[in-house]
C-alpha cells in the first residue's frame, strides 16, 4: 500500500486498494457522511477524519494520524488478498473489481457492538439517524460533533430514554448490554480465539451470530467469520451451492494450493482448483440445475467458512457489496 504518513493528514496513492465510497458504504460503518462530491467524514470514538479525493491520491485529513492509519488497515495487502480470492471464482474477480476500493476498518469495540445492536432488523438511514441522536443526547460534545458515548456515558440513560431516540424494541436491547458490559475489558477480547469471542458476543442481549460475526470481523477483526444476511444468502444459493456439495463435503478448503480432485483432474465441479475455471460459470449459472436452496444460515455461514478460512471476511466484504449494489441497479 503506497501511502505517506504526514502531520495533520495521510496521502494514499494507492486508489486501487483505497475508496471512500466502497470502504464507508459496504455495510461496515455507520458513523460517516456524504460531503460534496465524493468526499466524506467519518467518526469513530470521539475522533473524526475527513477523506478527500484528489485527482491521483486520497487525503485523510484528521488530528490522529496514527490512530486513523490502523483504523483504515493501512499495513494490509490487499491487493494480494484480492488476487488470491479472484483467482477461484469468476464472481469474486468481479466483485473484487467493482469494490476494489474495501478495506476492512478496525472499530472501536463497544461502538460497534451498540451500533450493531441498534443495526438488527432496521435499514441504513434509519441506524444512522438512531447513532446520531444518542451521540448528541449523552455523548462528549467535539465542537462541531458529539463523539459516541463511552460506556460509563451510555449507563446514565433509561430504556425510556433509549426508545425516546427511536430504537424500539432495541432499546432494551442496548441497555441490558451496556449493563452486562460494565466492567469488562472489550480490548483484551481480542486475544480470545474466533469461537470463544463469538460465544461471548452471543450472550449479550440483542446479539445473534449474524450480529456477533459482524461484531467480530469490524471491531476484531477476526478474518474467519462470514456474516451472513439476505445478500449473502442470494450470493450463496446463486454462485456458492454445487461448489459446496463438491468440495466442502470432502473438507477442503477452496483456497489451498495444490489441491486436485482425487478422482480426475478434469471434474467439472472441482475444475477450478486445478488452475481453470472454464466450467466454473456453466454450472454455478445453470438456471436448470435442480440443486434445491439453503436457507439455513448456519449451514451457509458453516459452508462459506470452510471454503475461505482466515480470507471469510474479506471475501464476505467483497461479495455483499457486489451483490447488494448490483440488484440495487437490477443487475
Amino acid at each position: 500500500m503506497n501511502y505517506k504518513v504526514l502531520d495533520d493528514k495521510i496521502v494514499v496513492y494507492d486508489k486501487n486498494c483505497f475508496n471512500a465510497k466502497h470502504i464507508l458504504e459496504c455495510g461496515q460503518i455507520f458513523r460517516f457522511k456524504q460531503l460534496a462530491n465524493d468526499d466524506y467524514v467519518v467518526f469513530s470514538g470521539d475522533k473524526k477524519a475527513q477523506i478527500l479525493e484528489k485527482q491521483n491520491c486520497y487525503e485523510i485529513v484528521c488530528s490522529d494520524v496514527l490512530y486513523f492509519e490502523n483504523f483504515f488497515d493501512l499495513n494490509t495487502d490487499y491487493q494480494t488478498i484480492k488476487g488470491e480470492l479472484s483467482q477461484k471464482f469468476s464472481i469474486l474477480n468481479e466483485a473484487c473489481q467493482y469494490g476494489h476500493g474495501i478495506r476492512i476498518l478496525k472499530q472501536q469495540p463497544f461502538e460497534t457492538i451498540i451500533s450493531f445492536i441498534i443495526s438488527a432488523n432496521n435499514n441504513i438511514k434509519r441506524i444512522q439517524g438512531i447513532i446520531e441522536r444518542l451521540c448528541t443526547r449523552c455523548g462528549t460534545n467535539m465542537g462541531d460533533y458529539y463523539a459516541f458515548p463511552t460506556q460509563s456515558q451510555l449507563e446514565t440513560l433509561t430504556v425510556g430514554d433509549l426508545r425516546a431516540l427511536g430504537m424500539g424494541f432495541r432499546a432494551e436491547y442496548v441497555f441490558n448490554t451496556t449493563k452486562l458490559l460494565k466492567g469488562v475489558n472489550l480490548q483484551k477480547l481480542s486475544k480470545f480465539s474466533t469461537s470463544k469471542l463469538l460465544e461471548f458476543l452471543i450472550s449479550l442481549s440483542g446479539v445473534g451470530p449474524k450480529v456477533a460475526d459482524c461484531i467480530a470481523l469490524f471491531a476484531y477483526h477476526k478474518m474467519d467469520c462470514f456474516p451472513v444476511d439476505t445478500w449473502i444468502k442470494k450470493v450463496y444459493n446463486q454462485y456458492f451451492l454445487d461448489v459446496n456439495e463438491s468440495i466442502v463435503a470432502k473438507g477442503t478448503n477452496i483456497l489451498q494450493k495444490d489441491n486436485v480432485c482425487e478422482q480426475t483432474k478434469n471434474c467439472a465441479k472441482c475444475e477450478n482448483i486445478s488452475g481453470t475455471n472454464k466450467t466454473e460459470t456453466a454450472f454455478l449459472n445453470d438456471e436448470n440445475q435442480t440443486t434445491k436452496r439453503v436457507e439455513d444460515v448456519k449451514i451457509i455461514r458453516k459452508n462459506l467458512t470452510e471454503l475461505f478460512g482466515n480470507l471469510s471476511g474479506y471475501a464476505q466484504q467483497y461479495l455483499f457489496y457486489y451483490k447488494r449494489e448490483m440488484d440495487r441497479r437490477g443487475i
